[in-house]
C-alpha cells in the first residue's frame, strides 16, 4: 500500500482538496470505501463530531485515518486513544508506515516517543491526564476513541469519560461497534463543542454471521467444523487453564494433512522454542493447534499470530481477549460456554462482550460467511449422549442423570444464546470518580480558577444527581485533607492577583501519572536504605518490586506452595482441622521489607496524597529469583507457572526497566548492577522481545 503524502495537497486550507487527495490515494491502493465509511469521512471533513457504531470489521480504522490525514494536512494535533498498550505500539507502527516516521508519536505512561508530532497514539489515561493539567487549553484539535464502549469500564471509564468533559475546542470521532443507545453521547458532544455531532450507524456486516448451538461434544464438533471447512476455528474460552485442557484434549484428533504439516514444520525451524512450556507449545503446533493468551510468552504468541495468518493453525484455544483486536484471522468463533468470572462473581456474558468475541469471526476478503457456535453445558451433552446411546438400543436409560458442577458455574441453553443475539448492548455506564491526583491536576491549571473548575468538571460528569452531590462531598474531603496536610495554601482574598485563590506547595511532576508518582516515592525512600547493609541490594529491588503491578498469577502460586506446605507441617504436628483452616486463611505471598514498605509510603503520602490512590504492593519475585540464583525454567518448575510463563517475563521485564530507569547511579553499587544484569540476561535469555521493544523505543526518543 503506497504511503498517504500531505505534500501531495496544494492548499492546506482546503478540505475538498484534502479530501479529493485522500480519496485518490484509496483508488490508488485498491479500497473500495464502504457507504457508512463514505458517510462518516464527509461529516468530519464538515467539521462535525462523529460517532461510528458499525459491526467489527466493517473499516472504522479508514475513518481515523481520514481524520488524521486531514489533521496533518491541517496543522491540527489529533489523538488516536487506545485500551491497551500493545494497541497503542501497533497503532503506532501501522502509522508510521501509512503516514512516515516523522509524522507520528506515541505516549503510553512509560514510553514517549515523537510526542510532538501531528498525530499521536496513546492510552486513554494519557489523555485524560492532558486533558485534567490543561482543561479547554490543551494542545489537541482532534480527538478519535477507538473501543469507546471502554467508557463503562468500572476501573477506568472515567479516562474515557474525561476528554469528553474538558476538551471543548475539539472534534471527536467516538468508535465501537457496540455502542448501544448514544443519544446521550450525540447531545453531549454538541452541547461541549458547539459543533453538530452526526451518528452514522449500520448493522451491514463484511461477512455476515451464522449462528448455531451445539450439542455434539466438543471435540467431535470442532473435527465436525474442520471437515466442513469452516476452519480457522477459535475456541473461547475463559481461563487459560481451560485453553490448555481443550489443546491436550485435540491432540488425538487430525486436523492437518501431511503437507500442511511439513509447511508448519519448516516455519518453526527458526523458532526459539526455549522456555518451559515451550516443548508442550511445539508440539501443539506441529500438529495444527495453537493456543493464545496473555500467560504465553510474546514470542509464542507471534508465532501463532504468523501461522495462523498463514493458515496453518485450524485450531486455536484461546481467552475471551480476541474481543480486543487479537491479531488473528478465523472463521468460526466456537464458545465453550456462555458465563464468566467477573472478579467478584459469575455471570452470563454480558451482551456488549459477546458481540465484541462474535465480531472476530468472517474474515474480509476470505470468507463470504462467519460462523458462530455456542456448545451447550457439558453435563447436559453427556445427559443427551446416553440417552440417544440408550434409545438406540430400544430402552429408556437407567444411568443417573449427570449435574452441574457446584461452584462457579451458571447455567445457559439455547434461549440463553438467542437472547445474546438479538439483545441491544447495554447502555454505557458512567463511572466517573474524584481521587486526590484528579484533584491536584486540576488544581494546578496555570491562570485558572481551579476550585471552580473542579465544580464545573463534576457539574459536567455523566453521574446521576445524587452521584454528583457524592462526588462534591468526596471532592471537599480530599480538598481539605490536601489544605490541612499543607500540599495546598489558601490566599487570603486580599492578596490574589488574578483568578487562582491556591498555592499548590508541591507541583505535580510534568506528565504526571501513577507511574510516575510511584517512581517519586522510590526515589524519596531510596536514600533512606543503608548502603552498607548487607542485603541493600536486595532491599532496593524490594522498593523497586512494590511499585511495579501486581504479577497475580504468579503471586498466587507462591500463596498454594507455602499454604502446602504449612498443611503438611501441621498436620506433621497433630494441629487439629479448625485451626489448620485458621492457619491457612493468614497465609499471603512473601512481603520482605514491608513494614518499611508500608511505614515510608504512609509518610510520602502525608506530603504526596495523589499517591494514596495508587497504593504500595510489597512483593518477592524478582527478590527471590535473585537471592536463590534461580533460572526462570526453575522458578517456573518450581511454582507450577507453565501456562503463565508470558506474565513471570513480563513482570521481570517491567522490574528491569524501573532499576535502568528510576534507581540513579549515586544509589547503585556493584550488587545492584549484577542483579539489573541477570534480570536482563534473564528476560533476554527467555523472550527479548519486550526489551528489544523497549530499548528501540529508548533511541528512537533519544533516550
Amino acid at each position: 500500500m503506497a504511503a498517504l503524502d500531505p505534500a501531495k495537497v496544494a492548499d492546506p486550507d482546503s478540505d475538498d482538496e484534502i479530501l479529493g487527495v485522500f480519496l485518490d490515494w484509496l483508488v490508488e491502493s485498491g479500497i473500495e470505501p464502504y457507504d457508512h465509511q463514505e458517510a462518516a469521512i464527509l461529516e468530519l471533513f464538515a467539521g462535525k463530531n462523529v460517532i461510528l457504531n458499525t459491526p467489527t470489521g466493517s473499516g472504522k480504522s479508514l475513518v481515523a485515518l481520514a481524520l488524521q490525514f486531514r489533521a496533518i494536512c491541517r496543522g491540527r494535533t489529533c489523538y488516536y486513544t487506545v485500551p491497551i498498550k500493545a494497541l497503542a505500539n501497533e497503532k503506532f507502527l501501522s502509522l508510521c508506515r501509512t503516514f512516515g516516521a516523522e509524522k507520528v508519536g506515541m505516549i503510553t505512561g512509560d514510553a514517549s516517543v515523537n510526542a510532538g508530532a501531528p498525530v499521536i497514539c496513546c492510552t486513554a489515561e494519557i489523555l485524560a491526564n492532558l486533558a485534567l493539567r490543561e482543561g479547554e487549553g490543551a494542545p489537541v484539535d482532534d480527538v478519535v476513541m477507538d473501543e469507546f464502549h471502554y467508557y463503562s469500564d468500572t476501573d477506568r471509564g472515567g479516562a474515557w469519560q474525561v476528554p469528553l468533559l474538558t476538551l471543548s475546542r475539539a472534534r471527536f470521532l467516538l468508535m465501537s461497534a457496540t455502542l448501544g443507545e448514544t443519544s446521550f453521547f450525540e447531545s453531549e458532544l454538541t452541547r461541549l463543542t458547539g459543533a453538530p455531532t452526526a451518528l452514522v450507524k449500520s448493522e451491514d456486516r463484511p461477512v455476515p454471521l451464522e449462528f448455531e448451538y451445539s450439542t455434539t461434544q466438543l471435540e467431535e464438533k470442532v473435527e465436525e467444523l474442520v471437515e466442513a471447512g469452516k476452519a480457522p476455528i477459535y475456541l473461547v474460552h475463559f481461563t487459560q487453564l481451560g485453553c490448555a485442557r481443550t489443546a491436550q484434549n485435540l491432540m488425538s484428533r487430525n486436523f492437518c494433512s501431511k503437507t500442511e504439516k511439513e509447511r508448519i514444520a519448516e516455519m518453526l525451524e527458526e523458532a526459539d522454542f526455549r522456555s518451559p512450556y515451550g516443548k508442550d507449545l511445539k508440539k501443539l503446533l506441529r500438529h495444527g493447534l495453537g493456543i493464545h493468551h496473555a500467560g504465553l510468552l510474546p514470542k509464542y504468541r507471534v508465532l501463532v499470530e504468523r501461522l495462523a495468518q498463514a493458515g496453518l493453525l485450524k485450531v486455536i484455544c484461546g481467552t475471551d481477549t480476541l474481543g480486543v483486536g487479537v491479531n488473528v484471522p478465523i472463521r468460526t468463533v466456537l464458545f465453550t460456554q456462555l458465563f464468566k468470572y467477573g472478579g467478584t462473581s459469575t455471570s452470563i456474558l454480558a451482551v456488549r462482550d459477546f458481540k465484541q468475541i462474535c465480531g472476530r469471526a468472517g474474515r474480509r476478503g476470505f470468507d463470504d460467511i462467519g460462523y458462530v457456535i455456542a456448545q451447550a453445558p457439558e453435563h447436559v451433552i453427556e445427559n443427551l449422549k446416553a440417552e440417544e446411546k440408550a434409545a438406540a438400543k430400544g430402552k429408556k436409560s437407567r444411568a443417573p442423570k449427570k449435574r452441574p458442577p457446584e461452584k462457579g458455574f451458571v447455567n445457559w441453553d439455547e434461549k440463553t444464546f438467542l437472547k445474546l443475539q438479538e439483545s441491544p448492548p447495554e447502555a454505557l455506564r458512567s463511572s466517573f470518580s474524584v481521587s486526590h491526583g484528579l484533584l491536584l491536576q486540576v488544581l494546578s491549571r496555570e491562570g485558572e480558577d481551579g476550585c471552580a473548575a473542579v465544580r464545573e468538571l463534576i457539574r459536567r460528569c455523566h453521574e446521576t444527581d445524587a452521584g454528583k452531590r457524592a462526588l462534591r462531598r468526596r471532592g471537599f474531603e480530599l480538598f481539605r485533607a490536601l489544605v490541612e496536610g499543607k500540599v495546598l495554601e489558601i490566599v487570603p482574598r486580599g492578596e490574589r492577583t488574578g483568578l487562582s485563590k491556591l498555592i499548590l506547595q508541591d507541583r505535580l511532576p510534568d506528565e504526571f501519572s501513577m507511574h510516575h508518582t510511584l517512581g517519586l516515592y522510590l526515589l524519596e525512600t531510596l536514600p533512606q536504605l543503608d548502603p552498607e547493609d548487607g542485603d541493600y541490594a536486595l532491599n532496593v529491588l524490594s522498593l523497586v518490586e512494590a511499585i511495579v503491578e501486581d504479577p497475580g498469577a504468579v503471586l498466587r502460586k507462591q500463596v498454594d506452595k507455602l499454604k502446602g506446605e504449612l498443611v503438611a507441617e501441621l498436620k506433621a504436628e497433630g494441629v487439629e482441622y479448625e485451626e489448620r483452616m485458621e492457619r491457612l486463611m493468614e497465609v499471603e505471598h512473601p512481603k520482605p521489607g514491608k513494614e518499611f514498605i508500608y511505614t515510608t509510603y504512609n509518610e510520602f503520602v502525608v506530603k504526596h496524597p495523589w499517591a494514596r490512590d495508587a497504593g504500595v504492593r510489597p512483593k518477592s519475585v524478582a527478590r527471590e529469583m535473585v537471592e536463590r540464583h534461580e533460572s526462570f525454567e526453575d522458578y517456573v518448575k518450581r511454582y507450577g507457572l507453565e501456562r503463565s510463563e508470558g506474565v513471570l517475563l513480563r513482570y521481570l521485564s517491567e522490574v528491569y526497566k524501573v532499576l535502568e530507569q528510576t534507581v540513579p547511579p549515586a544509589l547503585r553499587n556493584d550488587e545492584i548492577d549484577a542483579a539489573a544484569e541477570l534480570l536482563e540476561s534473564t528476560v533476554r535469555g527467555v523472550d527479548s522481545s519486550l526489551l528489544d521493544e523497549w530499548r528501540n523505543l529508548r533511541e528512537m526518543q533519544g533516550g
